[in-house]
């Protein structure tokens, strides 16, 4: 009963602002829109909007059709992308999610070797999602998802494929600089910048500085890893970084990485894919080319 002609419509309809416009963009007569919604408005016995002048204002049902189109169709649009690339002969695109603000630059590593083995693939790279990484991965908006952490779900797949540890990064002149290890009291006059990501979900607050009670004296975000270490080094804050990223800063900037606690924090960046998927060539040779990156200098 709904076609895709029928959601395209509406989705135009709310993007253009009115009917008109929207048949233009779809290469449609006014009439042959009109007529095409009056059919399925019959077939589905209401109406999906009404006419107030020159405005449209949808329906109950309108605005539920509308909300299905503007899900649907992006997906059917990605399905007729790979269906293109197959008939031409293309490989297509490996779409990658992130979840690990500072595990991009980890993936440049990756990525840059990948594309020179492997010609007739594209990478596309998202680190925004409206539901969250790993729903991204099960409706298929994503083919692999990066993060530091794994959630078991039965139809996906998490490969473990680079160790490191979460350090504590200061200036070299903050007076925790000259400490071997850092406990949890230590941040308690010091202002704590992170990635802007909530602090139930941060490591340090989870793993170190909650279960001793404690809490940073100020808790700042920034977007980006460049900013946040420009700011720890004029001992504006401190941070917290993966071991490698911040010994490739430490040959440039006047900071200092300290271990937290005696054990300290130790993570594995992990690839996420949904099972189904893990014979498929492109994908397996980009996990195998993940797990390479550990015998590499960081």
């Amino acid at each position: 009963m709904i076609e895709r002609a029928h959601l395209r419509i509406l989705r135009e309809i709310n993007h253009q602002g009115s009917v008109t416009a929207a048949a233009d963009k779809l290469c449609l007569t006014q009439s042959a829109l009109s007529h095409t919604i009056r059919k399925l408005e019959s077939l589905v016995g209401c109406e999906l909007w009404e006419k107030k002048g020159r405005k449209i204002h949808f329906t109950q049902a309108g605005n539920f059709l509308l909300q299905e189109a503007e899900r649907i169709l992006p997906q059917l649009e990605r399905v007729d992308t790979k269906l293109k690339e197959f008939a031409n002969n293309e490989l297509g695109t490996l779409n990658i999610g992130m979840e690990c603000h500072p595990c991009y630059q980890w993936l440049t590593r990756v990525s840059g070797a990948y594309l020179g083995l492997h010609k007739g693939i594209d990478l596309d790279v998202k680190q925004r999602f409206q539901f969250g990484g790993m729903a991204a991965l099960c409706n298929q908006e994503i083919d692999i998802l990066v993060t530091p952490d794994p959630i078991s779900i039965k139809a996906i797949h998490f490969e473990p494929v680079f160790p490191y540890e979460l350090m504590l990064v200061v200036s070299t002149d903050n007076p925790l600089a000259n400490k071997e290890l850092i406990h949890p009291h230590d941040l308690s006059e010091q202002t704590l910048i992170t990635y802007p990501v909530e602090p139930e979900r941060l490591d340090i607050f989870q793993q170190f500085l909650i279960p001793a009670n404690c809490r940073p004296k100020k808790h700042k975000t920034l977007e980006t890893t460049e900013m946040i270490l420009q700011m720890v080094a004029v001992d504006r804050g401190v941070t917290i970084m993966p071991n490698w990223l911040a010994s490739e800063q430490i040959e440039t900037l006047p900071i200092k990485q300290i271990r937290l606690g005696n054990e300290g924090i130790h993570k594995k960046i992990h690839l996420g894919i949904r099972s189904c998927d893990s014979e498929k060539g492109h994908i397996q040779a980009f996990i195998d080319l993940a797990k390479q990156q550990i015998s590499y200098k960081f």
